[in-house]
């Protein structure tokens, strides 16, 4: 399967909003040490989540939606608890740093890409379920961003 506008527009908007996040707009609030420092521990537990599923992904890694005519579905690691951790992590990153810099400007752009990343994984899942006659199966299984067990 190969990328197709879609793709190349969503990857674009989601680049588009990362840009947007690191702004220097400054809308502080401000909140207890606790909330800022559990920002802080959000924001690594994001950073620990998209590294290592970056890493188990491995040569089925691609930034679109649309899987690689080579890829394999993943489903270990934390795919085994959720099938888009690394949107998962990112959304914890963005987060948990919107919190410990105490930006309500970074809160609102961590919910709209939020909200790009659930119509990202519309698109994807049935690009996924095109490819792989097992996903299905998998969706079943797992929670889209977070464990099902957790919902």
């Amino acid at each position: 399967m190969h990328p197709q506008k879609k793709d190349y527009w969503l990857v674009s908007m989601q680049f588009l909003l990362f840009g947007i996040f690191f702004l220097p707009i400054s809308a502080k609030y401000s909140s207890p040490e606790i909330l800022k420092y559990s920002g802080l521990a959000l924001f690594i537990l994001g950073l620990f989540v998209v590294f290592a599923s970056l890493f188990n992904l491995d040569k089925s890694l691609t930034a679109y939606p649309t899987p690689k005519i080579d890829g394999k579905l993943i489903s270990t690691g934390f795919y085994r608890l959720v099938r888009h951790p690394i949107y998962s992590g990112l959304i914890f990153t963005f987060l948990g740093y919107a919190l410990y810099r105490e930006s309500w400007y970074k809160i609102i752009i961590t919910v709209i890409l939020t909200v790009l990343f659930h119509f990202k994984t519309q698109y994807e899942e049935k690009k996924l379920i095109e490819k792989y006659p097992d996903y299905p199966d998998y969706k079943n299984k797992t929670g889209k961003f977070l464990p099902k067990f957790l919902k």
